[in-house]
Formats: structure tokens, sequence, C-alpha cells
């Protein structure tokens, strides 16, 4: 009887746990179907600007093609009939060239070789202590010789938990694309795009050829606003559309002028819209200056490229791989760039624990890259190693690091 009992007993309680994962697992599948249905629809929603924006534009092009240039300026004047039309369309072609790149390039994902394998993400997350867990990733970095300076303000690998990759410099996170982005500046609604290394170009002539194309349009516009509200326009409904092309294109051609001032400066200094919020974080400390390549020339062909021919085109121009960037150290001395004990800040060398190997590891971290080239190693006058680097294919210019003695320009 007792027997009976306690098998009737194991039962219910198997039965139990049998219906608890049960439900856990239908609670599962219903929240994955609820994540499944609110990503679509916030995808769906992601492309409503960039409907407006085409709205607006194919609005426009009426407004000014017909209403302005063939019901009213035709019977006035065929010469500045002919030249609206010509500057009108070379503006539209480039504004929208530009609007495409930006809007349907791919965003720079980060390289395979920063992605943790399934060992080495089993190793990390086996680890609860934060100390361990940033040596495995350290461990990890020198195995695979990442070129990664960057750190967390605590000193930390830049690591990131979504997509189980060490960051690269400059790369971090979108929530809204759900990947690591290469050199992220931003999200913008309006391209539903992530700004990044492989469309920031596209972006920045985005927002110049806006410019150009709203200011050309009120300029050319505003004679005829004028005219329509002293009532000489013979066409009211032509006056109406007139009238609301002048007030939009300025109201754009404002608001876009300043996120052009504020991406050119951007520019100027080599830095992300993220950056100058909050800089990057090297050996040294934050240093929003520690991707400038020294000035305004420079920095604008880190973006625009050595080819001038190329520089107003929305064609993909931008110099390195998104990856590896030359960096710029501030205090050479406090920061003890060229000790072997640390990797160097410079190069993709792996740290190493061996003082004496500094010098060997200093020839094997530097890596050539398309911002820079390496030249050559041996002796110097003087005693010590040297490493000559070309930092510029343009300008030619060259540095001489000693291993030993302090850099010498």
């Amino acid at each position: 009887m007792d027997f009976n009992h306690k098998r009737a007993h194991y039962t219910t309680d198997d039965e139990k746990k049998q219906k608890t994962s049960c439900e856990k697992g239908k609670n599962t599948v219903l929240e994955s179907l609820k994540m499944g249905v609110l990503g679509m629809c916030l995808k769906i929603c992601g492309w409503f600007p960039v409907l407006f924006i085409s709205a607006v534009i194919v609005w426009s092009y009426y407004a000014y093609v017909v209403e302005l240039c063939i019901f009213i300026l035709i019977d006035r004047s065929i010469p500045l009939f002919l030249l609206y039309l010509v500057l009108y369309h070379a503006f539209l072609v480039m504004f929208l060239w530009a609007y495409w790149r930006a809007v349907w390039t791919p965003v720079a994902r980060a390289p395979s070789e920063f992605q943790l394998t399934s060992s080495e993400l089993q190793q990390y997350e086996a680890e609860d202590r934060s100390v361990e867990k940033i040596e495995i990733l350290k461990q990890i970095a020198r195995d695979k010789r990442l070129p990664v300076f960057t750190r967390t303000y605590g000193g930390g690998m830049r690591f990131c938990g979504i997509c189980k990759i060490i960051k690269p410099d400059r790369c971090h996170h979108c929530s809204v694309c759900n990947t690591c982005v290469l050199k992220m500046d931003h999200h913008c609604p309006w391209v539903n795009n992530c700004v990044c290394f492989s469309n920031y170009k596209f972006f920045v002539l985005f927002l110049f050829y806006t410019v150009l194309y709203c200011l050309f349009v009120s300029l050319s516009v505003l004679p005829f606003f004028i005219q329509f509200w002293q009532n000489i326009l013979d066409r009211v409904v032509g006056g109406f559309n007139v009238m609301f092309l002048f007030i939009v294109s300025l109201v754009f051609s404002l608001s876009v002028t300043v996120l052009c001032i504020v991406h050119t400066r951007l520019v100027a200094n080599n830095w992300s819209t993220l950056e100058s919020f909050r800089p990057p974080v090297f050996r040294h400390g934050p240093d929003k200056e520690g991707f400038s390549r020294g000035s305004f020339c420079n920095n604008f062909k880190e973006v625009f490229g050595y080819q001038k021919k190329y520089w107003l085109l929305p064609i993909f121009t931008s110099n390195g791989d998104g990856v590896t960037y030359p960096i710029q150290a501030r205090d050479q001395d406090s920061d003890r760039l060229l000790d072997g004990d640390v990797e160097s800040d410079i190069g993709s060398g792996p740290e190493t624990e061996d003082k004496g190997a500094g010098k060997k590891g200093i020839r094997d971290s530097i890596k050539t890259s398309p911002s820079y080239s390496t030249m050559a190693t041996g002796g110097a006058a003087g005693g010590g190693d040297h490493v000559a680097l070309h930092m510029d294919p343009d300008e030619g210019a060259q540095i001489n690091l000693g291993v030993d003695g302090e850099l010498q320009r």
C-alpha cells in the first residue's frame, strides 16, 4: 500500500515537472514570436523617414519643374527656363546619388577573426571572476594578434556580450542594427542605416548636396514667392506650390546646414559623433585626439581619400580597412609605448611578459596597413635598434622609433 502511494507521489512530481517544462517552452516560444513581430514592426517603421524624404523630393520636383519652370517661367524667359532646369537637375542628381549610397550601403561589420570561437566563448563564460575574464580576452587577442589598442574606462578589453566579439578600435554595437559596426558614427533614422566606416563619406556628401539643393531651390524660388504675396502671379495653384516650396526648402537648408557644419568639424578632427562625446581610451587614458592625423588635410583624406577627382563623388575612397588606424601618442614617456612588457600602441603585436624580448616584440608588432607602410629595421647611429615608418604616402613623412632610446622626428 505504502509502495503504491509512493509510486503515485513520484508520478505526480514527474508530471508537475513535465508541465512546468512544457509551460516554460511555450513561454519561450511566445516571447520569441513577440520579439520577432516587434522586430518586424520596428524594421517597417524604420522606413517611414526614408519614405517621407522621398515624398518630399517627388513633390518638390513637381512644384519646381512643372509649376514653376513649365507653367510660369517658360512664358517669361526661355534662357532662364533652361538654366533653372539644368542647374536644378544637376543638384538633384548629386543629392539623390549620395542619399542612395548612404541608405543602401551595407554597414561595415567586424571581421571574423574578432569573433570568439565556441571553445573560446565556453572558456570565457565558464569564468566568474571579472579579472580572469579580462585576462582570457587579452590572451585571445595576443594569440590572434588582433590590432586592438583602445580599451574600456576601467582598463579592460572592449568586448561585446551580444555579438561575442572583441571590439576593434572605434567599433561599437548598434542596438537598432543589432550588430557591432566599424567606426560607428551614429544610427541615422533619415537614412535608416548606421553611419559608419563604409558610408560615412556618402553621408557627409548627402548633407553637403542637400544644403546646395535646398539653397538653390529657395533662392531661385524667392522672386516668385515675393510675386505671389504681391498677387502678381497668374496661377493661384502654382503660387501656393511655389510658396510652400520656398518655405520647405528654406527650413531644410537651415537645419541641414547645422548638421553639415557639425560633421565638417568631425571630419576636420577625425572624430566620430560618439568619440566627440566620449573620447576613446588608450593606455595613457582618454584622448580625443588619439586618432587625429595632425591636420585638417590629413584628417579629410582619411575619409575622402587621396584622389581629388573622387572627393565630390559618392564613390568609396576612404582610407584603411575600418579596423586598424594610426595612433597618435601624446606622451611617449608616460605612456611607455615601446616597453616590451605591454602591447605596443603603434602596431598589432601581442603583449609579452619577457622584458628582454622588447626589441623583438616591437619589430614583430609593426604591421603594414593602408594608412602606413613598414620600411626597414636596422641599427641606427648612436646604438639601439630603430624602425623607419612612412606614415603618409603623399607627404613621405618619416618617423624613426628607437626601441631603447627616445622617439625622434
